[in-house]
């Protein structure tokens, strides 16, 4: 079952900025990847995270695709829309850095989490479709 997906990371990034405005494939995908986050969309994950996708989270550890789909997926994670303050974007002709600042919000099960994150995502235009190959997380204190 999908979450409910209102305004997203990538809603509120895109809607401030300006390289991405004639760079409407890559917006679409990184639209569709927070989207999918958040929702817990696992069928759109699969189709936006590269196989060979790494993501180092803050604590350091390594993760795969399959951990990521996992942990946005998991039964009762209920993460609320967030919205990216402090935008990290770099675009080039087959690759883009997009990140920055959130504050993730909701429940886990019954317990409440909030946590802020500084992140950037590395997107890489693979066969014609953007792809998500590298992500890094980084807890604000």
């Amino acid at each position: 079952m999908l979450k409910s997906a209102t305004p997203t990371v990538a809603a509120a990034w895109l809607a401030a900025s300006t390289a991405l405005q004639d760079a409407s494939p890559l917006m679409e995908a990184a639209e569709a990847y927070e989207t999918a986050q958040i929702a817990g969309d696992a069928v759109a994950l699969e189709r936006l995270l590269a196989d060979d996708y790494v993501l180092v989270g803050s604590d350091g550890a390594r993760q795969g695709k399959a951990e990521l789909i996992a942990f946005w997926t998991a039964e009762g994670f209920e993460p609320a829309p967030v919205k990216v303050t402090e935008l990290v974007e770099h675009v080039w002709s087959d690759g883009a850095a997009l990140g920055g600042t959130v504050t993730l919000t909701g429940q886990q099960g019954v317990e409440p989490f909030s946590v802020t994150i500084r992140y950037v995502d590395v997107w890489a235009l693979r066969d014609g479709e953007w792809r998500v190959i590298y992500g890094q997380a980084t807890r604000v204190p």
